[in-house]
């Protein structure tokens, strides 16, 4: 479909230039990659399209009659891709099935795992790009929960795909590391479990386990028992806030203690990270971080960036983000306080541009919660005003929350739904399910099937929506073997595996010979081969979106194709009637499971070989 995308642009361009001068119509030369090409909806109007509509306003005639007279030059043309028609406002064109199906099957071999990073025009769409993208940001007082679960699936799957795409991709974590929350944690520590030693491994938990417990103890002591007023000690945010003061004045003993509080809960994460497969080139922390900025806005200050207000504050005004229908308060922006002490913003400016010298990005993308879409408004805005020209690439990649059926989370409280936990809960319904069908003695190793099975199911169900809605987390509905889910797609690779391997036993070989492949004309065979075709595209614009529902969305498609193509054309009971239909066949399932798997991997669902 590549090599036929690309021709099919090339006959368009020369039958729009043959149009214009037929017409005496002054237009500048139309190139090839001026033209757009997209699939035809649908079958009996051809496989693909080229819309007229653009060239309408400068042709001064309407897209149906632009389409009609295009269509006609182009089908004078001597060529074997197939035949060109006029529907509507489209020159489109029904390709010799063929001659198509080869070069996109040949396709697929010879790039193997790599299919899909080069587009129609045979280049890499994201080469030279330079991205680096930061998720995830762990707080050092809790493990990691469900909506860190959607962040990291988000954030490794977006940089596969722009590696994909040819990008060159840094993936960072910004560690948050300090402020008072993290006190509260170590607060709690030293009144519950210093005297007694207590340690995670003492203890038997993992360490971000341990320092999230320390976590809700503390809100407990703070609120005091349920109806007993008299068992709560507000005194302890007091407390908390006297031992931030005491770390930023660097005493030894709070810096013990956080030091190690922090190792715990980092060992933690990390190991939650080698579990779930994501992983990053580099952390930042915000003890590091979070003095950086100020000298900058300092500078801005004295280019009349910024200014200083009555209080003594610095500030920007922001008024061309914020729109003027807002409440004025909302006009300006603090930047430094009166006293000269930052706020977090300040710290985010520093750290944007620490980064830009750590690794000269031409694009850095933020994947952030919906609920912070504001202060990525605020910050791009400061940024473009300080004149870093980086700054146009700045992206907020923007998602919204993960929520239970009780509600949302609040991890102060206990409620939240550890990411462990969770991957665990799914990991022991997914082996009782194997056990339930009778495949534990056939899969392997049925406890890391069932591991990879909790993962598929898990990170496909967060990505398989488009960022930016809510969800609401069903942990039956994704562990579903049927319909929509990473399980139905784990099952199709595996099926398909087993196909190859039974037509092995039965001697059959797959035949990638042009003249056998050319006998895939049926409409299954045809449709399921146009799709892999489209593949390359698909990730072109997951990468230019920043998407990767729209993989979800094809490589389903693909698999419920290769389903009905295989109940419709039969491949082991063919060999002796046909056995070059057969080999054909069989390679076109071998090229089927390259693509499923590629597309997997971009979202995060581990391949199984069995099932």
């Amino acid at each position: 479909m590549a090599d036929s995308k690309a021709e099919f642009k090339e006959i368009i361009a020369k039958a729009l230039g043959e149009f214009c001068k037929e017409k005496s119509i002054e237009a500048d030369t139309v190139s090839a990659d001026s033209i757009v090409v997209q699939n035809a909806p649908n079958p009996e109007m051809g496989d693909l399209g080229s819309p007229m509509f653009v060239f309408a306003k400068a042709f001064r005639l309407a897209p149906v009659q632009i389409a009609q007279e295009v269509a006609k030059i182009a089908a004078s043309y001597q060529t074997s891709l197939g035949e060109i028609l006029a529907v509507g406002p489209y020159v489109n064109i029904k390709l010799d099935k063929a001659g198509a199906a080869y070069p996109i099957l040949e396709a697929v071999k010879a790039q193997g795992d790599t299919y899909g990073s080069i587009n129609s025009d045979g280049k890499k769409p994201l080469e030279g790009r330079r991205v680096m993208i930061e998720f995830s940001s762990p707080n050092t007082n809790k493990p990691l929960h469900l909506g860190h679960v959607r962040n990291d699936a988000l954030g490794e799957s977006v940089s596969r795909i722009l590696k994909a795409a040819g990008a060159e991709v840094f993936k960072v974590d910004l560690i948050n590391n300090r402020g008072v929350h993290i006190c509260k944690s170590m607060l709690a520590y030293k009144l519950f479990h210093e005297a007694k030693g207590d340690t995670p491994e003492s203890l038997g938990m993992k360490g971000d386990h341990f320092v999230g417990q320390c976590y809700v103890e503390f809100d407990k002591y703070l609120k005091g028992e349920k109806d007993k007023p008299e068992t709560a000690h507000p005194e302890a945010n007091q407390m908390a806030e006297d031992m931030l003061i005491k770390w930023e004045a660097g005493d030894p003993e709070v810096h013990a203690l956080w030091e190690k509080m922090n190792g715990w809960t980092f060992d933690g994460v990390k190991e939650t990270y080698a579990r779930t497969g994501i992983s990053f080139d580099k952390y930042y922390f915000e003890s590091e971080t979070y003095l950086k900025g100020k000298g900058e806005i300092l500078k801005g200050l004295e280019k009349g960036v910024f200014f200083k207000a009555e209080d003594g504050s610095v500030r920007i005004d922001v008024t061309d983000v914020v729109g003027k229908g807002k409440d004025e308060d909302n006009h300006e922006k603090v930047l430094l306080r009166k006293d000269g002490t930052s706020v977090y913003i300040t710290q985010d400016i520093g750290t944007a541009i620490s980064r830009h010298n750590d690794w000269a990005f031409n694009q850095l993308v933020y994947v952030v919660a919906s609920e912070q879409n504001y202060h990525f408004k605020i910050l791009f805005h400061i940024l473009k005003k300080l004149g870093f020209e980086w700054a146009d690439k700045l992206f907020h990649l923007s998602y919204g929350l993960v929520n239970l059926p009780s509600g949302r989370m609040k991890s102060r409280e206990g409620t939240v739904v550890d990411a462990d936990d969770l991957v665990d809960s799914l990991h022991a319904d997914a082996l009782a399910a194997i056990k339930e069908r009778g495949r534990d003695g056939e899969v392997g190793d049925a406890d890391e099937v069932a591991e990879k099975v909790a993962l598929g199911a898990l990170h496909y169900y967060m990505l398989q929506a488009s960022p930016a809605k809510d969800m609401l987390f069903n942990p039956a509905e994704s562990l579903s073997f049927n319909g929509n889910t990473g399980p139905y797609l784990q099952y199709m690779g595996a099926r398909i595996n087993s196909i190859l391997a039974k037509a092995k036993e039965n001697g059959i070989q797959s035949d990638n010979s042009e003249e056998s492949v050319s006998l895939l004309k049926s409409g299954d065979e045809w449709e399921l081969i146009k799709l892999l075709g489209t593949y390359p595209a698909v990730v072109e614009k997951a990468a230019e979106n920043l998407d990767p529902s729209g993989v979800a969305s094809y490589v389903y498609d693909t698999a419920k194709a290769f389903s009905k193509f295989y109940q419709t054309c039969p491949i082991v009971s063919l060999a002796e009637e046909n056995k070059k239909l057969a080999g054909a066949r069989l390679y076109l399932a071998e090229c089927t499971l390259q693509v499923i798997k590629n597309a997997m991997n971009l979202l995060l669902v581990p391949y199984l070989e069995k099932m």
